[in-house]
């Protein structure tokens, strides 16, 4: 592989706002993935590619549309779970479906798709911009700011939330920020893999790392290992190859899990 490809400013941009988004999609979705969220970050996805097609259509800047639509579905999705008492599963279904829904019609409304909404569904990284990058690296460290300050908090809930409730933490409302950030990250990812392929940085990572059967802090470092590799191979490789960079970062991901599951049958992993 030459090396001359590191020199490109575009591609600097892709590999520093990749990576970025790597370490913030791995953090989030490491939560998720412990609260049985899975794929909560894939329903929020696609909720906001209603949110890209109404900006689209009205002639916003679409990811403004997009974080709107996305929180407020998350938030709306909570709390119609509370109240009704639905599965899960049944109300990640529900956000999903809608949010597809929502997006086609508007989609049907404008003459059908364009150039535009297709790199939000797969992902543009190579075309982010310098104002893009700043604003994805900014976001990510005040994201990851607030897990830091919040840490303990977030953990304890995330674990034991019954007896996060009786020792005084307010679970409620740590709730509420964790679909708050989901919301914010999954639109901010969206222009690296697109909607349909979100859900892979936020689980994949995450599934690999577990296997390791280390403690939280632990495998949380190498959730990011992995999904900052997968980011940083998967750009270099489509670009070498010229093949689409979405579809390359999620499939080294799943070759690292891949990996990790033949070392782990083979009796080669051993916890601490």
């Amino acid at each position: 592989m030459s090396f001359e490809i590191l020199t490109y400013a575009f591609m600097h941009r892709a590999l520093i706002a990749g990576s970025a988004i790597a370490i913030l999609c791995s953090v989030m979705g490491l939560f998720l993935v412990l609260r049985r969220y899975s794929l909560f970050g894939d329903a929020l996805a696609h909720s906001s590619f209603g949110g890209i097609a109404l900006g689209l259509f009205a002639g916003i800047y679409p990811l403004w549309t997009a974080y709107g639509v996305s929180i407020i579905s998350a938030l709306l999705i909570t709390k119609i779970k509370e109240k009704y008492n639905i599965s899960g599963d049944a109300s990640i279904a529900v956000l999903l479906s809608s949010g597809i829904a929502v997006g086609l019609v508007i989609i049907s409304f404008s003459g059908g798709f364009s150039l535009d909404i297709f790199s939000f569904l797969f992902g543009s990284i190579l075309l982010v911009s310098v104002e893009d990058t700043v604003g994805i690296v900014a976001l990510t460290g005040v994201i990851l700011m607030i897990i830091l300050l919040l840490y303990r908090q977030i953990l304890y809930s995330t674990f034991n939330e019954r007896q996060a409730k009786v020792s005084g933490v307010p679970v409620d409302k740590i709730n509420y920020l964790i679909i708050i950030l989901a919301g914010v990250t999954v639109v901010t990812a969206v222009q690296l893999v697109g909607v349909l392929l979100i859900s892979a940085l936020f689980v994949i990572p995450n599934v690999t790392a577990i296997m390791y059967g280390r403690g939280f802090k632990q495998t949380m470092f190498i959730s990011m290992t992995i999904a900052v590799s997968s980011v940083i191979a998967g750009i270099l490789i489509s670009y070498v190859f010229d093949i689409t960079p979405a579809g390359t970062i999620v499939l080294f991901a799943i070759g690292v899990l891949a990996v990790t599951m033949g070392i782990k049958s083979a009796g080669l992993l051993s916890k601490n």
